[in-house]
């Protein structure tokens, strides 16, 4: 048992104050009438009592009211399963952060412009549940799988090409973090349509993903890759953090200047292998307003169906026994009508 309004719990001290304070009254008022009445002529000018009427009138009155209390605090007794359903499907966004998303082949630059689609694309959503995933030659969850979609831009705002220590790109961590992720969504019905949008310029350093990709398709997710920068490609600047004045522009351990290209072909072989689709961002109009069709064509599913035990709330029933009990205290006589003879 738990209560809605606890703190109006206290209302019943002055309930049962009530009874205590009435008797001191009366035995006052009376005090007060004996200095002007006699004890007999008081007894012939007022009805006579009738003990249990008046006593049980008392109680109905003040049992009523504490009642009331109780039923404006709101008990809760027992129990129900409520269920919420939700409809929608499950996607994943993995956003490569590594330093050549820095790059300004696509203005302001290739993370930027990854974000504003990835918020663009978010605000359209209508009951999905989104997550994101952030990745160089590691993987981190930044965003759970979550119908939340202002939570979920304040962690996109959040991701930089300085979060990671590491710098390199390697998409195995990044697949394998996915699998985890959608294993672990909780949709145990295993309808909902799984969904897993990938945004990078295709640089990867890893000797092969084939392994992690294919074990990703296997349990029926759908990879759709958005490739973006240009394949001319661009230096990658570096700026002071606090001023934001150019300082220079990444080199190698050689000290040669680099220069980060899109490299499509693994992101194309990705969407191949997970039924999706590649899209192409190499110019800052270029948008990927066809996916959210895309989306809507899979396979969606009840996932949010939560099933959850609440108390019921049961004030209804105090409240209509004080109600009763009060009326019944009313009607209840507590005195016997007592005839007066004159001489």
């Amino acid at each position: 048992m738990t209560w809605e309004h606890p703190h109006l719990l206290w209302l019943l001290l002055l309930v049962v104050s009530m009874p205590i304070l009435s008797y001191y009254l009366t035995k006052h008022y009376r005090k007060k009438l004996l200095n002007f009445f006699s004890e007999e002529l008081l007894q012939k000018l007022t009805n006579k009592p009738w003990e249990t009427g008046y006593r049980t009138k008392q109680i109905l009155l003040y049992l009523g009211l504490a009642l009331l209390v109780i039923g404006m605090s709101g008990p809760k007794i027992g129990s129900e399963i409520r269920e919420v359903k939700r409809q929608g499907t499950d996607l994943l966004i993995a956003l490569d952060v590594s330093r050549g998303m820095a790059a300004e082949d696509i203005r302001p630059n290739r993370l930027e412009k990854a974000k504003f689609e990835i918020r663009s694309l978010v605000n359209r959503l209508k009951g999905d549940r989104v997550g994101l995933l952030l990745f160089t030659d590691t993987a981190f969850l930044q965003s759970p799988l979550t119908t939340d979609y202002a939570a979920f831009n304040m962690y996109l705002d959040l991701a930089s090409t300085d979060q990671f220590p590491t710098q390199g790109t390697d998409f195995r961590p990044v697949l394998r973090e996915a699998r985890e992720v959608f294993r672990n969504s909780g949709d145990q019905s295993g309808n909902a349509a799984r969904v897993l949008l990938f945004f990078s310029d295709g640089e990867d350093h890893s000797p092969g993903f084939d392994q992690e990709l294919q074990s990703l398709v296997n349990d029926g997710v759908f990879i759709y890759t958005v490739g973006i920068g240009t394949t001319q490609g661009a230096t990658i600047p570096v700026y002071d953090r606090r001023t934001g004045r150019l300082l220079h522009y990444h080199r190698d351990r050689e000290g040669r200047v680099v220069t980060t290209r899109l490299e499509p072909e693994n992101l194309r072989k990705m969407a191949q292998a997970g039924r999706g689709t590649f899209y192409e961002i190499q110019r800052t109009s270029d948008r990927i307003d066809g996916f959210l069709s895309k989306l809507d064509e899979l396979e969606r599913s009840d996932f949010g169906v939560e099933m959850f035990s609440d108390f019921r709330n049961r004030y209804q029933i105090p409240v209509a026994a004080g109600l009763i009990l009060i009326l019944l205290s009313t009607i209840t006589p507590a005195y016997k009508p007592a005839g007066i003879t004159t001489k």
